[in-house]
This record gives C-alpha cells, sequence and structure tokens, in this order.
C-alpha cells in the first residue's frame, strides 16, 4: 500500500494568498506513496551484502489544483543498527540517518506524482537477521502537508527472484507476431536450483511455442502455461525472457500476465489448481547456465512484490455491438418480463480484464404505465425514488466473445394499461473504463426499444 507526499515554496504560497498562481488550499491532500514493508537480503557466506533500491513518490488527490515544488524528510534512524542508506543527487543528508529531499511541482492537469526519491538500501555486514525497524517519511509543499508514512524494513536470507516491468504495446495488427520481454534476475543472498514460471495470454494472443518443459491450460479468457527451469540462478545473475506471441484476428484489448516463484512441488501444485493442463511437444525453454555458487540453494522467495507483471497489449481492431429489444403484454396488476440483448458481433472479443468493467452498459426508463422491479446487475439513477424518469442501468460481463451475447431480463409491472408504451434502451458510449465508441464502428445498432401492449 502507498502513500503520497510533497514539500514547501515560499514564493508558491505568496502568489496562492494574492489569488494570482494556482490554488493547492484545502480543497487537496497530499500522499506520499511507498512500499509498506520491504525484505532486505542479509550478508551472503562470504559477508557480502545487496543494495535493494525503494522509490519514494509524492501524489495529490485534485489534479484541477496546481501544487509547487516541495520537500520530502526521510527518516532512517530505526535502521542505523542493521542497514545503510544510501541518498540520491537530490537529498542533502542532515546526518547518516537523516535526509531532506527535493521533488519538482505538479502543474494543474497532470495526472499521477512525482519521483520523490530512490534510496538505496543494504544491511550492514555484521546485521543481525531478527532486526527490524521502519523508515518514516513527512513532507510539505505550499500550504499542502502529507500524513506521515513509513516502511517497514526486515532482513532475509534466501533467494529472491524477480521480472522486470516490459512496455505495453498499441495499435498491434491482427494477424502478425510480437514479442515481450522482461529480465529475470535474482537480487537475494542464496541460488535458487529450478524456477517457476507462469504465463497468462489473453484470448486475442496465442503463444508462438508450446515448450516440452511447459504445460498449458486454455480458459475462457485465454491460455495459461506453467513452465519449469532446471538451471540454478544465482545472487546477482540476470537473464532475458522472451515471449513469442501471435495477435489473433480476434485481438482487441489484451493482456499478457506473468510471474516468477522458486520451484517447489507445493508450488507446482497450487498453481495447477483444479484445472487440466496440456504438456507442450516444442523445444524446451531454457535459461543459460549459471556458475556453481557457494551459497546454498533455497525455496522461499525473500520478496514477492516484484514476482508479478502484467503487460497491455491493444491491437487496431474493431467490435459491433447490437442490442436488440423485445414487446411484451400484460393487464393492470401483471409482472412482465422484457428482455434485452447485447450481441457482440466481432471481429474482435472485448473485454475490460484490467479494470473489470461490464463491456456495455444500457440505459432505459420504465415504458410508460409501469414500474421497474429488482434487476441482477442493474441500478437506479435515485433508488429512493422510482417514477418514470427514473434511468436504470445495467452492465454485461466484463467479456464478451465475439459473436456471443448477454441478456438482461427486465421485471415490468403493469399499473395502467398504455397502448403501445415504448422505452429505449441504448448503451453508454463514453464511460471512461471502457468507451464503446473508441471500438465500435457502427453506433446507429446500439438502442434498441421495450415495448409494452404495443
Amino acid at each position: 500500500m502507498k502513500h503520497r507526499l510533497l514539500g514547501a515554496a515560499v514564493a508558491g504560497c505568496a502568489l496562492a494568498a494574492v489569488g494570482v498562481g494556482p490554488v493547492y488550499a484545502a480543497s487537496d491532500q497530499l500522499w506520499i506513496s511507498v512500499p509498506s514493508e520491504t525484505v532486505l537480503p542479509g550478508p551472503d557466506a562470504e559477508g557480502g551484502t545487496r543494495e535493494r533500491t525503494l522509490e519514494v513518490l509524492v501524489t495529490h488527490d485534485n489534479i484541477e489544483n496546481g501544487v509547487p515544488a516541495g520537500r520530502l524528510t526521510v527518516d532512517a534512524s530505526e535502521l542505523a543498527s542493521f542497514a545503510r542508506v544510501s541518498w540520491p543527487a537530490n537529498c542533502v543528508a542532515e546526518s547518516a540517518v537523516k535526509a531532506v529531499c527535493d521533488f519538482p511541482e505538479m502543474p494543474a492537469g497532470k495526472d499521477g506524482g512525482v519521483a520523490a526519491a530512490r534510496l538505496g538500501l543494504s544491511a550492514l555486514p555484521d546485521a543481525d537477521l531478527s532486526a527490524s525497524g521502519y523508515l518514516r517519511y513527512s513532507a510539505a509543499a505550499g500550504e499542502l502537508t502529507a500524513y506521515p508514512a513509513e516502511t517497514r524494513i526486515t532482513l532475509g536470507t534466501g533467494p529472491d527472484l524477480g521480472l522486470s516491468q516490459a512496455e505495453d504495446q498499441h495499435d498491434l495488427k491482427p494477424g502478425t507476431n510480437t514479442q515481450v520481454r522482461a529480465t529475470v534476475g535474482n537480487t537475494g543472498n542464496r541460488a535458487v536450483g529450478r524456477t517457476l514460471l507462469w504465463f497468462d495470454a489473453s484470448y486475442g494472443l496465442r503463444f508462438k511455442e508450446r515448450h516440452s518443459n511447459c504445460e498449458y491450460r486454455e480458459h475462457a479468457t485465454g491460455t495459461s502455461a506453467l513452465c519449469v527451469l532446471d538451471e540454478a540462478v544465482a545472487p546477482g545473475e540476470q537473464y532475458e525472457l522472451v515471449t513469442g506471441l501471435r495477435v489473433g484476428r480476434k485481438a482487441l484489448y489484451e493482456r499478457f500476465d506473468h510471474s516468477v516463484l522458486p520451484y517447489s512441488d507445493q508450488a507446482l501444485e497450487e498453481a495447477r489448481g483444479d484445472g487440466t493442463w496440456t504438456p507442450g511437444t516444442g523445444p524446451e525453454l531454457n535459461l543459460q547456465p549459471v556458475a556453481a555458487q557457494s551459497a546454498a540453494a533455497g525455496e522461499d522467495d525473500l520478496d514477492l512484490s516484484d514476482n508479478y507483471r502484467a503487460v497491455v497489449l491493444d491491437a487496431r481492431n474493431t467490435a459491433d455491438l447490437k442490442l436488440t429489444g423485445s414487446k411484451v403484454r400484460g393487464a393492470v396488476g401483471d409482472t412482465v418480463t422484457a428482455q434485452v440483448t447485447v450481441r457482440n458481433r466481432g471481429p474482435a472479443w472485448v473485454a475490460s480484464l484490467g479494470a473489470g468493467a461490464p463491456v456495455a452498459v444500457v440505459r432505459f426508463q420504465a415504458p410508460a404505465g409501469t414500474k421497474v422491479l429488482d434487476m441482477d446487475n442493474c441500478w437506479s439513477s435515485d433508488p429512493d425514488d422510482p417514477n418514470p424518469s427514473t434511468s436504470y442501468y445495467c452492465g454485461t460481463p466484463i467479456w464478451l466473445h465475439d459473436g456471443a451475447s448477454h441478456t438482461f431480463e427486465i421485471p415490468l409491472q403493469i399499473e395502467r394499461v398504455v397502448r403501445g408504451a415504448r422505452a429505449t434502451v441504448s448503451t453508454v458510449n463514453d464511460l471512461s473504463e471502457l468507451e464503446i465508441r473508441k471500438f465500435d464502428p457502427n453506433l446507429r445498432n446500439n438502442s434498441a426499444a421495450i415495448v409494452v401492449n404495443g
């Protein structure tokens, strides 16, 4: 969990006071963004230690406000007995365990935070492995003061496998090939004897190779793979992991997820779960040989925060959503069920695998003379006032395959008979999580009608 924060600028305060510059007062809040805890590798068998980097970010709530440059204070006094801190160039050390770091302004309209400090942490050669302590942070920028934040630092002995973050890819062409490149490394103080890799390629992607030391499972949103690598990975060793993928004709908003762990029989069984896995038949996926180390191999990974990564791969494709309504009949007092169907006519599937948003949200009002009753996966704009002008919204699942459809059943209680009562149902096309207008080439068929006694 990460918190954020910022520092002070007298000139910015003066401008804000006379109403000339950006406003950054009570309508905003600063946060310090840091890991809640991290594990440092203790000394290895020869007494050597490895440095770990800890990034401190700063953000604020109201991006319509401009926030001036600020100052972050870092207090590492609780670590003095077992760890060393190296300060970056933007930090001025007041002592060996305390520093003040300058960070840049955040202009109005700019989303995201700014880097406040990139700290280096390493265990002392004679550190007690049972030791622990907190790095503590405070900050201010102009009239804003962040809530204090802290990171718990502990020591550990063992391997520490990690994956680098591969770059996202956009505007890929269906029918072409691409690669995801990442670096796997061991930043711990012990070697790992075998490695377990997990991959997941979403439905619009295909693995170019199905390796014989991997097993594969198809599922509704794509294909997963589990690979066991027999080469040892020593402390400090890094290697490139390249995964070849085919961008299918159904690709649109795709994801490639992968993770790495020290191998154990238990880890493999837990990763398999209850699924059915099929061994690959292609050439083995291997690592380059690693020189023998005097450190003993281990199975417990020291820090799992960098073991998993997700990569976005968006394709240049479209998916045509079409709505179909229905006609129902009934007398006063009857409850009738109208149906509205959202169909994906492709060619792409549509999925919100990151945000988990519905593929489509439809909006409607009750036809004249009727009252909408409770519905699953639906909500109203004013749940306390179900009058005829109230708007109702219903969301599909978070993915729809090409050719697939989802039907909403809308229960209507007839309070009075109005011949040919009609309500228009249409998609909401500009939701921030998944904008239909960005992928649907034909919005003319994104509306339909519910007709009662027509």
